[in-house]
């Protein structure tokens, strides 16, 4: 597995505010979820497909059964959820690798799309991953939350404009972890196969009901970015560089 934890910034020219504001406001909602809003707050906030595809609240309409997750009553209309979702996760290491990747590969984005474009290029990226995640279940009672799917398409858009920049990743080799530089289009390559391959055998009936991790809003999101890319980003071509190959002891 790469974890990345660098990139190449040489061609950046500006301050990324928006991807910093985002991390931001991501950190800020998580402490608010630390600080007692709870597990029925997250849910109520999170999306739904059924509350989606119905048009309604299951808790302000009395809709929840016994069984079902606990859920304190969402924004209105429902569908905010779409956006506040965005901005919620279900614990430390979700937060942490969502804004992990949300810096390495957000900044030459933004610079490259400008911040008004860029906001908006997140979020349509964002309520395109969890139409994705709703399509492949839209009855599932399940809340999806987190910020993957909107950075899925910040992933897309960079594997368009800057497929050779140089990414720093740490490979882990069983107890020894060691660091490798590989092209972005080799980084992100992998990263979208596995998700692929995940959702794949993912399709199931028990796994699309169990919860866990929302490959289809990763997939999705990161479509959505590779098309929207070639409507937000200016036009200059791919970045190709002289890549080398090395690992540090």
């Amino acid at each position: 597995m790469l974890i990345p934890i660098s990139d190449d910034n040489s061609s950046r020219t500006e301050t990324p505010y928006i991807v910093y504001l985002l991390i931001a406001v991501n950190v800020f909602v998580f402490f608010i979820e630390l600080s007692g809003g709870g597990e029925a707050f997250i849910a109520g906030y999170s999306v739904i497909p059924y509350e989606i595809t119905h048009g309604l609240d299951l808790v302000s309409t009395g809709r929840l059964r016994p069984g079902d997750i606990p859920q304190a009553a969402g924004p209105s209309p429902i569908y905010l959820t779409l956006l506040s979702s965005m901005f919620m996760h279900g614990g430390f290491m979700h937060i942490a690798g969502n804004m992990l990747y949300l810096w390495i590969f957000g900044d030459n984005v933004e610079d490259d799309f400008g911040h008004v474009k860029f906001v908006i290029f997140y979020l349509v990226c964002g309520i395109a991953a969890s139409f994705s995640q709703i399509a492949i279940d839209p009855n599932s009672m399940i809340p999806s939350l987190g910020a993957s799917g909107a950075i899925a398409g910040v992933l897309g858009a960079y594997l368009i404009m800057f497929p050779g920049n140089r990414v720093r990743c740490i490979l882990p080799l069983g107890f020894i972890w060691t660091t490798i530089e590989l092209p972005a289009v080799v980084v992100l390559g992998f990263w979208i196969v596995i998700q692929v391959f995940s959702q794949y055998t993912a399709f199931s009936h028990t796994a699309r009901r169990s919860g866990g991790v929302a490959y289809m809003a990763h997939i999705g999101g990161f479509v959505a970015g590779l098309i929207l890319t070639f409507i937000f980003r200016s036009r200059r071509p791919p970045r190709f560089r002289p890549v080398s190959y090395y690992e540090d002891d």
